[in-house]
């Protein structure tokens, strides 16, 4: 096929056909599904003989009835096999998301002061500030002075942790 465009009256009278077709094709299987249903209802379910007693009536009734009860168990049991089958799917589907894992979402850095944190959580009627640093007291740093006794004479100091050694090692 060429490489042109198709213009848009053309395109919209190929559509219309394409629409027309499948309209008639639509119409046609409804006409067959009735066909069908005709001829499956004749097969499976001959007219009643209405003619004969009372008696023949009620048998005949009876055997309906039967029928009737039959249908029901077999439906009441495929919905409930589809109704295990869908709990069990859903399972499944839980089981998949929770052994892949949640991904979440990065959150976005803010900068927003503690006030305006505040005022937005509280609305605009509270008014709080959030200045902590007027609420500390103030505190003076006191400089340590270290003993200058301790900086002494290194071998003295030797001499001291000997004897210390001498009274673990004689007990």
């Amino acid at each position: 096929m060429s490489e042109k465009k198709l213009t848009s009256s053309r395109r919209h009278h190929l559509k219309s056909l394409i629409l027309q077709i499948a309209l008639n094709w639509i119409e046609q299987e409804k006409k067959e599904n009735v066909l069908t249903k005709e001829a499956h209802m004749a097969e499976h379910c001959p007219p009643p003989d209405t003619s004969g007693d009372q008696a023949a009536l009620m048998e005949m009734c009876r055997k309906i009835h039967a029928a009737i009860d039959k249908i029901d168990e077999e439906r009441y049991d495929a919905e409930a096999k589809v109704q295990k089958a869908d709990k069990e799917i859903e399972d499944l589907k839980i089981k998949v998301v929770d052994l892949r894992g949640v991904k979440k979402p990065a959150l976005k850095k803010v900068r927003m002061s503690a006030d305006s944190m505040l005022q937005a959580l509280l609305g605009s009627k509270h008014k709080v500030t959030m200045d902590l640093r007027s609420n500390l007291k103030q505190v003076k740093k006191e400089v340590k002075e270290e003993p200058t006794e301790a900086v002494g004479d290194w071998r003295k100091n030797i001499e001291d942790k000997a004897d210390r050694k001498k009274m673990f090692e004689t007990s």
